[in-house]
């Protein structure tokens, strides 16, 4: 059995920059594990611009900002393995892995990074009545065979969910000589970022029908067409609010489920709401030595945010192999609650003795909000009262959190984030 010190699970965005932040903190033997062909992971095929302008402080396209990544690890010489699957890992941290090459080897980490990404749900996952005909695409799919494999999968389009992918596939397609029927969302609001909905279907008047769903697919061999209708607040089919799109694709842009299974089979325990792995503020799960970063974490709207909490990662999986790390210590831990508004919290705890000078804590809204008030609580006491003009659970809000403002509440047990109407 070979051993590492650090073993980083996925080689995307978020792997590689908590692979490149562990060897940076004093870690030399490092292994990134990736199933694919190629390091970089879902930015390969998002060859649009809006990367990195948080990070970089430049506009990039999806593989240029990967790239920089790559080409860090590279400088690093940090090992990595591609076109090898991750078959089992046990709370020991000991991971099964295969290739064509080594064949089934297994390797032990004395710190273990999760950074799986995310995967679309699919088809299955809906209750959509009709046939099962060929044309329906998955927008992250459909983005692959354009992009990637040079292949367009239709002509005449319509998009289920208003997800960033699909917001994004629209705009692709119609640059590439679709025509985008429309864009359909169950919801009352958009699952997607404001920015794509004005440059991807504002700018190409592809309209965006809310509270709305397909309700039936007309084909058999090859979608033909399908009829979608308005939905109530229970989001059932109003009768009488048909309408019939000819068409012969249809991509499902609806929603996106972190990579677990492998972390729940090592008994992460997991959020019923991110289904992603419950973290402190140092990212590392309930397991000592288990770290989690990225989209199998909680599915992020910005890459750089992205970036941003993998490099804590790999630094903080870099203190606990140099025997630096602060263990957990139930006295010092506080609970990081989301209340009123708040669909959930990224981290989940906050250990004071071993938090940095400042803590950004992540989390969405479950409705749509304009006016409203962001608050912060420790405990009983206010501490944060925001006004915002408007937040909605497509994009992921954030606060900042000062470890010398926790200090001064001795004893405090909560903080409690919520919204509030004034």
């Amino acid at each position: 059995m070979e051993n590492y010190d650090v073993v980083v699970i996925g080689g995307g965005p978020a792997g590689l920059a908590a692979a490149a932040a562990a060897k940076r903190n004093g870690i030399e033997r490092i292994l990134i594990v990736e199933r694919d062909q190629r390091l970089g992971g879902i930015l390969n095929q998002c060859i649009h611009n809006g990367f990195g302008l948080h990070t970089f402080k430049e506009e990039l396209t999806g593989p240029e900002y990967a790239q920089r990544f790559i080409d860090e690890i590279k400088a690093l010489k940090i090992a990595y393995l591609l076109n090898t699957m991750v078959m089992d890992i046990n709370e020991d941290k000991v991971i099964t892995i295969m290739n064509a090459d080594i064949g089934v080897v297994e390797i032990s980490a004395r710190a273990l990074i999760l950074a799986m990404g995310c995967r679309e749900r699919p088809r299955g996952a809906l209750n959509i009545p009709g046939y099962r005909p060929a044309g329906i695409f998955t927008a992250g799919t459909a983005q692959r065979l354009v992009n990637i494999e040079g292949y367009m999968p239709g002509r005449e389009v319509v998009i289920l969910g208003s997800g960033d992918i699909g917001l994004i596939m629209a705009r692709r397609l119609t640059l590439e000589g679709a025509h985008v029927n429309v864009v359909c969302e169950i919801m009352a609001y958009s699952g997607g970022l404001k920015r794509n909905i004005v440059q991807c279907l504002n700018d190409f008047d592809i309209p965006l029908k809310l509270s709305h769903t397909v309700i039936d697919i007309k084909g058999r061999e090859r979608i033909e067409g399908i009829t979608i209708a308005e939905v109530d607040e229970n989001r059932k089919p109003i009768k009488g609010s048909e309408e019939f799109y000819p068409c012969d694709t249809l991509l499902l842009s609806v929603g996106l489920i972190p990579e677990n299974e492998l972390s729940s089979k090592m008994n992460v325990t997991i959020d019923s709401i991110t289904n992603g792995p419950i973290v402190s503020e140092s990212f590392e799960t309930n397991i000592d030595g288990v770290f989690a970063c990225g989209n199998v974490l909680h599915v992020h709207d910005l890459v750089d945010y992205v970036s941003e909490e993998s490099a804590a990662a790999g630094k903080n999986a870099a203190q606990f192999v140099k025997g630096l790390f602060v263990h957990r210590d139930e006295k010092q831990v506080i609970d990081v609650t989301a209340r009123e508004g708040i669909a959930y919290t990224v981290p989940r705890t906050i250990q004071l003795n071993r938090m940095e000078d400042e803590q950004t804590i992540r989390f969405r809204v479950r409705d749509v909000y304009r006016d409203h008030y962001l608050s912060v609580y420790f405990d009983d006491q206010q501490v944060l009262h925001q006004k915002k003009k408007l937040m909605t659970p497509g994009e992921m809000e954030q606060v900042k959190i000062e470890k010398a403002k926790l200090q001064e509440h001795q004893g405090c047990k909560t903080i409690w984030i919520k919204v509030e109407k004034e």
